[in-house]
């Protein structure tokens, strides 16, 4: 069940099939980078001696040569790690010292800097940079079959942002990744073999988890000449490739709307954005879908669950007609096809339609554990659920709202305030760009709500008159921080653990 062998099928069935792009210009056909992937797997097996298991870490900007990497690995039957190119040097030290990593392939760009970190590193046998000698010594190496792994046999070690302490490694499966794949085709989109994915998110996280997809029907994948997220770059690609498809954070979203708006560039060679790891305000979606049209489809997930927990298909999403669509398109949809997910009381048990509870969700996409975590593990895996530490509400026809995680929910005089709730009226507000609430300690009430607002000539008074046309008087922000703009990690989420500090600085409100 090695992950390998949608490489090997693909190439064999179109080996002449244009695989890889650099922008629009082809680089690779699925028989070269078969091809490709075999001789690297063999130097990694047979001259460098890795065994089936060994770890091998990615700590790569977007590339060409990304995914001969990812499928060589596997090819060998090793392991992934995946690391995000924006992470600190000591970052990257901390996650190739737990993982045990035993390769290292990284940019050119950011060997310099990790250098000095790389000394200490047991384990770690060899560093790769793209299209240097060693990589392409390595390439002229014996090709190898693929090694046969067992559907619980560990494929990618995905280590998780780290908000909130260390991060911690996710462990995936080829069984996992498999079914995730599975629910991309019933839940997200069909997949053609004139269809191109674009890599405009980084391939550490979601966008490059994505890849089997479009593997398994042998269509094209495009790394863009920037390295990333342009939106000029990405509508001209639209035109020059067509039928393009591509992972985004809602803020990519809004960037990409806005810019579409503004310029009115065309938008037919969009086939399917899929948007997801944080939250899509419901002004943000109507202003996409009138400006772009039905070519959004939402997902929820997280590593531990990747891109598979709910999903909210465009048919859904472009249904202005039905009753309750306002609703619809504030949620993240339904469960994926292939898990089950529940919202409950901190015992576990279901609680009533409507209500507030955590999400947990049970499937074959579900994580085997932490990787040497067991402590980490028997708190998020309990009885064979995944306990998120997401709050949400489960409406009569299965749709999930989010509320947030349960670490943000503002109890304010005995009473718990969902900061999207709140944020979601503040975006009413013409002048807001983005906004986040969080819960600040009071001696009184417990915690009073604080707004962090980036906009243009907003006052206030005029929130607070927004709030209280919309939301109970309690739940409306107590003060408001106007700011030029909100703290983010390196996947876009905004840090609340930050304005937090900023609050403990003693930052004035206004």
């Amino acid at each position: 069940m090695n992950l390998a062998q949608l490489l090997v099928r693909a190439a064999r069935v179109h080996p002449e099939r244009v695989a890889v792009l650099l922008g629009d210009q082809p680089v690779l056909s699925y028989a070269q980078l078969a091809h490709r992937a075999a001789r690297l797997a063999g130097h990694l097996s047979g001259t460098l001696g890795l065994l089936p298991g060994d770890r091998v870490a990615l700590f790569m900007t977007n590339h060409v040569g990304y995914l001969e990497v990812l499928y060589a690995a596997w090819w060998a039957g090793l392991v992934v790690v995946p690391i995000n190119a924006k992470l600190h040097p000591r970052e990257v030290e901390f996650i190739l010292d737990d993982s045990g990593a035993a390769v290292l392939f990284v940019s050119d760009a950011l060997l310099p800097g990790l250098r000095p970190f790389l000394g200490g590193l047991p384990s770690l046998k060899k560093v790769f940079t793209p299209d240097g000698p060693e990589w392409s010594a390595a390439l002229a190496d014996a090709a190898m079959t693929p090694i046969h792994r067992e559907p619980d046999d560990l494929a990618w070690l995905f280590y998780t942002s780290g908000t909130t302490g260390r991060p911690k490694g996710v462990m995936q499966t080829h069984r996992n990744l498999y079914a995730m794949t599975a629910c991309y085709f019933m839940d997200v989109d069909d997949v053609s073999m004139d269809d191109a994915i674009v890599y405009a998110a980084p391939m550490s996280h979601g966008a490059g988890i994505y890849n089997f997809a479009f593997v398994a029907r042998a269509a094209r994948h495009v790394v863009p000449v920037s390295g990333g997220f342009d939106p000029a770059e990405l509508v001209a690609l639209s035109s020059s490739i067509g039928r393009l498809c591509m992972f985004a954070a809602p803020t990519m979203v809004k960037r990409l709307v806005e810019h579409v708006a503004a310029s009115g560039a065309p938008v037919e060679g969009f086939k399917t954005i899929v948007y997801g790891g944080g939250p899509m305000y419901v002004e943000d979606i109507r202003q996409a879908l009138t400006t772009m049209g039905p070519r959004f489809v939402q997902i929820y997930g997280q590593g531990e669950s990747p891109m598979t927990i709910s999903a909210l298909a465009r048919e859904q999403l472009a249904d202005g007609a039905h009753p309750r669509w306002t609703e619809r398109i504030a949620s993240v949809g339904v469960a994926q096809t292939l898990v089950e997910v529940r919202v409950v009381a901190p015992d576990g048990a279901p609680v009533p339609v409507g209500d507030t509870g955590e999400v947990i969700v049970r499937g074959e996409t579900v994580m085997a554990a932490y990787w040497h975590n067991p402590q980490a593990t028997a708190k998020t895996l309990r009885d064979g659920w995944l306990w998120t530490g997401d709050m949400g509400a489960l409406d009569a026809d299965g749709f999930l709202t989010l509320k947030d995680r349960s670490k943000d929910v503002v109890i304010s005089g005995g009473s718990n305030i969902y900061p999207r709730e709140v944020e979601e009226v503040l975006l009413r507000h013409p002048g807001v760009r983005e906004v986040s609430v969080i819960g600040q300690p009071d001696a009184e009430w417990g915690e009073v709500v604080v707004a962090f607002v980036v906009g243009d000539g907003v006052q206030a008074e005029a929130l607070d008159a927004l709030c209280l046309e919309h939301i109970a008087r309690f739940k409306r922000p107590k003060r408001y921080h106007f700011v030029g703009a909100l703290p983010k990690n390196n996947y876009g989420k905004v840090l609340k653990t930050a304005l937090r500090e900023m609050l403990l600085n003693g930052e004035p409100a206004c």
